[in-house]
């Protein structure tokens, strides 16, 4: 089947999205799920855990896999048990029931980012990959944004199970469309052995790389100073802003139109300036974002739109840089790009999980500590890059 760019564009950003998409859409009904199961806050908040640590442990695997099957069969098994595990959710009588849908879910919704990503580097190199790459990262960067805001308009009008049927009507069509319109590029003469001895030694290489940890813990980092927020989301607009719950757009929105700056000025500046550039860039509008939004909630009480100002800035940078990283990465292991892609995904997954599960109940008592908490991530992801660049710097 040939590859058309226009029509393979789409479908990946729509993979793309898939993932964090079924993170975040739910987030404005935790009242309401808690109330009408009979479960805790904290209970509720364990079905972001339940999704992502099954999402964590897969995307380890869809990867390899697709190195070995094909790009397509991958992506189109997991968009068929994605809409099924969304029915579960559906349905679910208790909030155990609840937590293994969101664990079914978790098991194939990073398909589409991971196997993506490497379709973008099958087909395209140099600053074309970039610019498709900048679109893949901006959706997987708008979803987070823009899920929340649809699940509350959805929750205005209809119980908080219509957002699980939303989500497996949406995984139902993007595999539909998928099955006819995205074609195969990962011949069958270069597909990878599952023998476990050839999937051992190619995991082995690409963890024993020095280069590609530090690339992914600087994309991981860089990526939670902001998810940090949209984790935190229902305590810091309803509780510490007083916003409602249809009111999630005061964050989302500007996180949305700072997600599509950044990764429209990724793919604009691909053909005039370097890769390091760029991502140097990226990280120059972190860091103003996050020095600025420890010295608003220091100084001043929170309030809108004050303590929502540094957001956009952050997410403009982290997706400047992102493109960059994420190919930095795919390029050290040209034969196993599904395979870096998904060791990839599994650390920025496993930091994410981690970040639900501890961090952001810890931070969340206060602005002033999710301001911090941005200004850490931050921080430790610009030392893993400075690590990668004085690999690079040994090398030469």
């Amino acid at each position: 089947m040939p590859v058309s760019i226009r029509v393979l564009a789409p479908i990946l950003a729509a993979l793309a999205a898939l993932g964090p998409f079924s993170i975040d859409t739910y987030l404005p009904a935790f009242h309401d799920i808690a109330a009408d199961l009979g479960a805790s806050r904290y209970e509720v908040q364990l079905t972001l855990t339940a999704y992502l640590i099954p999402f964590a442990l897969m995307v380890f695997w869809h990867g390899a896999l697709s190195d070995s099957f094909g790009r397509r069969r991958v992506i189109l098994a997991a968009l068929s048990l994605y809409a099924v595990a969304s029915a579960v959710c559906a349905l679910a009588p208790g909030i155990e029931w609840l937590w293994i849908g969101r664990a079914l879910q978790g098991l194939c919704g990073g398909a589409g980012i991971v196997v993506g990503r490497a379709v973008v580097r099958d087909v395209l190199e140099g600053p074309q990959a970039q610019r498709l790459m900048s679109h893949v990262v901006m959706m997987f960067a708008i979803a987070p944004a823009v899920a929340p805001i649809l699940g509350g308009a959805i929750l205005a009008v209809l119980p908080w199970q219509a957002i699980f049927w939303f989500l497996a009507l949406l995984g139902a069509l993007l595999g539909a469309v998928s099955y006819f319109k995205l074609p195969e590029t990962h011949p069958p003469e270069k597909r990878q052995s599952l023998h476990p001895v050839n999937v051992a030694r190619g995991y082995g290489s690409v963890l024993r790389s020095g280069r590609f940890l530090l690339i992914g813990a600087a994309i991981a980092l860089n990526f939670n100073g902001f998810f940090l927020y949209v984790l935190s989301a229902p305590t810091f607009l309803v509780d510490h802003l007083g916003v409602s719950e249809q009111g999630f757009g005061w964050l989302f929105i500007p996180a949305m139109v700072g997600m599509m700056t950044g990764a429209w000025l990724s793919g604009r500046v691909a053909s005039h300036w370097t890769p390091g550039r760029t991502i140097l860039t990226g990280f120059a509008a972190m860091g103003a974002a996050a020095a600025v939004n420890v010295g608003i909630n220091q100084g001043w009480p929170p309030s809108l739109p004050l303590s929502i100002l540094p957001v956009p800035l952050y997410v403009l940078g982290m997706s400047m840089a992102m493109p960059n990283l994420t190919l930095m990465a795919l390029d050290l292991f040209p034969a196993r790009r599904g395979m870096v892609s998904s060791c990839q995904s599994f650390m920025q997954t496993a930091t994410n999980a981690l970040t639900a599960g501890v961090f952001a109940p810890l931070l969340w008592a206060s602005t002033a500590r999710l301001s911090l908490g941005m200004g850490a991530y931050l921080s430790l992801g610009f030392l893993a890059y400075l690590g990668v660049r004085r690999l690079q710097q040994r090398s030469a």
